[in-house]
């Protein structure tokens, strides 16, 4: 079974290389859903969580970031620096609109809205609070919403509900096809009989542990 990311699909190290062409010295940041190829490639990788820090720890006027348009459009709300974009984008997250949201405040006065920064900017409008998985999780327990709409992925939710029983979550609920190709029987079979292994070209996997170690060395 091969699992794919719709975001990771859509760079490769190649077009990174030519990124780099066109804006010779500006800093790449690159989310973590990308393959070991496109890290490589990378000055420093992020997440969803620290991507604003990230891209300030760097201490320049603009940088590229890659791949996810839309997490990168709302780091640009959230700092003075410059954004290049990447037109990638999360399939699931694109999938939510505006309006569907509308409808939830419709149908339930008072409801909280709480949503994830790969959505499209005019999601992220209509949210009470944006932020990762970690984040959403955080909001609703010093919050305590009595009505939370999830806009994420379905299953990813599933981890912020179990943390606030006190809340009811409301969950227009998207699924990552790819996601859902992993399940209990294939990590057991992968563990018992050591297969589908995945081997990176050691010149590859140094570069791109290098991204996620500077990553990881900023302060949060």
């Amino acid at each position: 079974t091969q699992a794919g990311c719709s975001l990771a699909d859509a760079i490769t190290g190649a077009d990174v290389r030519l990124l780099k062409e066109r804006y010779p010295g500006v800093p790449v940041v690159t989310y973590v859903n990308t393959s070991a190829e496109v890290k490589a490639e990378s000055d420093i990788c992020c997440t969803s969580g620290n991507a604003v820090q990230v891209v300030e720890s760097l201490g320049v006027d603009r940088v590229i970031f890659l791949p996810d348009q839309y997490l990168g459009r709302w780091v640009a709300t959230q700092t003075e620096i410059e954004i290049i974009l990447w037109e990638g984008s999360c399939e699931v997250h694109e999938r939510f609109t505006a309006e569907e949201l509308q409808g939830y405040r419709n149908l339930n006065p008072g409801i909280q809205i709480i949503a994830h920064p790969e959505c499209p900017p005019d999601v992220l409008q209509e949210a009470d609070f944006v932020g990762s998985t970690a984040g959403m999780i955080n909001w609703v327990k010093n919050e305590r919403p009595r009505q939370v709409v999830m806009v994420t992925e379905c299953s990813m939710s599933d981890n912020v509900a179990a943390e606030s029983p006190q809340t009811e979550f409301l969950r227009p609920c998207n699924l990552c096809p790819h996601m859902k190709r992993i399940n209990l029987e294939n990590i057991r079979d992968a563990l018992r009989d050591m297969k589908n292994e995945v081997t990176i070209a050691p010149g590859i996997a140094g570069r791109a542990r290098e991204a996620v170690e500077r990553m990881l060395a900023v302060q949060v």
